[in-house]
């Protein structure tokens, strides 16, 4: 699909991670930390645990829990933050216990375009969408990761500020912060991640504001839990991402888009006053300009614009004449 060309439909099927991670009802939460840590491109099998996995080829931010070839449920980074808040015993505690039942799912005939994805995402509040045959067998994955991979009209992000899709206000916590009250902070919110803020007492943050300095996300909490680190000793500034790159509100999204693409990341704090704002784009924030009444309301304020300056125009020759 070309960059410079907005309304060209992306082949949604292409969003299909054909190759999900998949375990059996009867695996641990543990064994599923494990595999769901494991880097993409890089062996996810657990061969010397029976009946965990299915299929290895690469990782995910979610896994498919199956059984006699169907779906049973399906965890995410976002449950494995909410039991971590819980601090569940993981090796005692199987998958079917805390899985996500029944799973939301859409035959392949029905995924017609993105918009199709989107509305159950919206709908449900859900980030992965399970697309099965007209059997009702599995077919793999969309995920919003996926979506946003094979959707990239710059022109319409060059059209949007951060401003627009920006999240706020923005969940932060200190350096010095355990990170069980980060996983504790997450689940209580619902939010991917965690701002991590400057600690200094001699620092007056009704004047001078926040100054992030780092981020601790879902995907990092999962991380955590497969090196077995105590997530009550541990603190946030020595495990945060850092340094980090700061957006302006007044970016366009195709700034963001390159950023994330560049940096690999699925988010990027927003800072701006001097730190007194604070906001996060997310790869989410992003897909919301593809909603079809955002898209709508984009169209309608650009034939608004051209209305206007084709009367300018007949004003200026009209002066002239």
């Amino acid at each position: 699909m070309s960059l410079d060309s907005p309304l060209m439909e992306p082949q949604v099927v292409d969003a299909i991670d054909r190759e999900p991670l998949i375990v059996h009802p009867a695996a641990s939460l543990l064994q599923v930390i494990e595999l769901m840590s494991r880097r993409r491109g890089q062996s996810c099998s657990l061969e010397e645990v029976q009946d965990v996995t299915q299929r290895t080829q690469g990782c995910s931010s979610c896994v498919l829990v199956m059984e006699d070839d169907a779906v049973k449920g399906i965890v995410t980074e976002r449950d494995m933050v909410r039991l971590a808040a819980r601090q569940l015993d993981a090796s005692k505690t199987t998958v079917s216990e805390v899985m996500a039942s029944p799973v939301i799912s859409l035959p392949q005939g029905d995924l017609r375009d993105v918009f199709s994805a989107l509305f159950l995402f919206r709908r449900y509040r859900i980030r992965h969408l399970v697309i099965v045959n007209g059997d009702g067998g599995l077919v793999g994955v969309v995920s919003q990761s996926s979506l946003r991979e094979i959707v990239r009209p710059a022109n319409l992000l060059k059209m949007r500020r951060v401003a627009d899709v920006m999240t706020t206000p923005v969940i932060y916590a200190y350096e010095s912060t355990p990170i069980l009250e980060l996983a504790q902070l997450m689940a209580e919110n619902r939010v991917s991640c965690i701002v991590i803020i400057e600690e200094d007492p001699e620092l007056d943050l009704r004047h001078i504001g926040l100054i992030p300095v780092g981020i601790v996300t879902e995907r990092d909490l999962v991380q955590f839990q497969a090196l077995r680190l105590n997530l009550s000793r541990c603190k946030a500034k020595d495990v945060m991402s850092a340094p980090l790159f700061l957006l302006n509100p007044k970016d366009s999204l195709l700034a963001a888009y390159e950023e994330m693409q560049q940096r690999r990341v699925r988010r990027l704090v927003v800072s701006w006053d001097w730190g007194k704002g604070l906001g996060i784009v997310t790869q989410t924030s992003l897909l919301r300009i593809f909603d079809p009444m955002e898209m709508y309301g984009v169209i309608e304020s650009l034939q608004d614009t051209v209305k206007s300056l084709e009367a300018e125009v007949r004003e200026l020759r009209k002066a002239k004449g």
